[in-house]
């Protein structure tokens, strides 16, 4: 093969190991919504239950359904709150039973349970609680860019990898594009969409428990120490080798785990909004 067609190859091989790993941790993610099926009198009503809601009005709740005689209803409640469970039932409305979620301020969250009834008899659609965080709008210009050099920072991490083992020729120069977009991605406009989505730049060490912050931090750490290390020695292999599985571990860990959240035992004790005329 080629010089040329390897380099092809393995950047083939470097878009499929991070595209794989990007949806992997997207869908092993707590806001990755709770998606089954369930059977009512011969009909299979496929559901959907979000985990995450972006904005400032109410969170919606839609199943569609096709029988008009299936009813449903939503109980919940803040989560880590002294409420007292709430309510709502839910209404149909073009073939889809719908309802929301009263609106938290930025990663507030809430705690359902969705079930549907025909003929008296219940259907739970959930045996365990589903939780919704709400996070605050944040604008496009700056989540794209964010998501962007985020995806270029674990290409190049995996190209990376790939170079170390099947070319070891670019090994300093793709090291140092993950070291730049990883910082602009991750420690410039991953701050800022923090602060859009949840009114805080950094809630990672040494201010909270933030996961994605800390991981973020701890790899680009890792990649600057592979960085020096390679430019006294282009042969090293073994701080680029551990700055990948770092990467790699980052990536394995579900997206937004141990994210912000509202403790609202901690303050006031304002019950959750209620608005049964949605």
């Amino acid at each position: 093969m080629s010089g040329k067609m390897k380099n092809v190859v393995l950047w083939l091989v470097a878009v499929v190991l991070t595209v794989s790993l990007v949806i992997y941790q997207r869908a092993t993610g707590p806001t990755y919504p709770v998606r089954g099926k369930v059977e009512i009198n011969g009909e299979i009503v496929k559901y959907k239950l979000i985990r995450s809601f972006m904005g400032e009005k109410d969170a919606p709740i839609e199943i569609e359904v096709l029988n008009s005689d299936i009813t449903g209803e939503i109980r919940f409640k803040r989560y880590k709150s002294h409420d007292e469970w709430s309510t709502k039932p839910m209404t149909m409305l073009d073939g889809k039973l719908v309802t929301t979620l009263p609106n938290q301020p930025p990663a507030g969250k809430i705690t359902y349970f969705v079930q549907l009834f025909y003929k008296g008899q219940a259907y739970p659609l959930n045996s365990d609680p589903v939780i919704i965080r709400y996070t605050g709008n944040v604008p496009l210009f700056i989540l794209a860019p964010h998501i962007f050099f985020m995806f270029l920072s674990l290409l190049f991490g995996m190209r990376v990898g790939l170079e170390l083992f099947f070319r070891n020729k670019e090994t300093l120069y793709f090291t140092g594009i993950v070291v730049i977009t990883l910082f602009l991605g991750g420690l410039v406009l991953g701050p800022i969409v923090q602060k859009y989505a949840f009114d805080a730049y950094w809630t990672g060490w040494p201010f909270g428990h933030d996961l994605t912050d800390n991981k973020t931090i701890g790899s680009f750490i890792l990649w600057v120490i592979a960085w020096f290390m390679l430019r006294k020695n282009k042969e090293n292999k073994v701080w680029p080798i551990i700055a990948l599985l770092g990467m790699m571990a980052v990536y394995l860990i579900p997206h937004s785990a141990l994210g912000s959240e509202i403790d609202y035992t901690k303050i006031e004790n304002q019950p959750v909004e209620q608005n049964l005329n949605n």
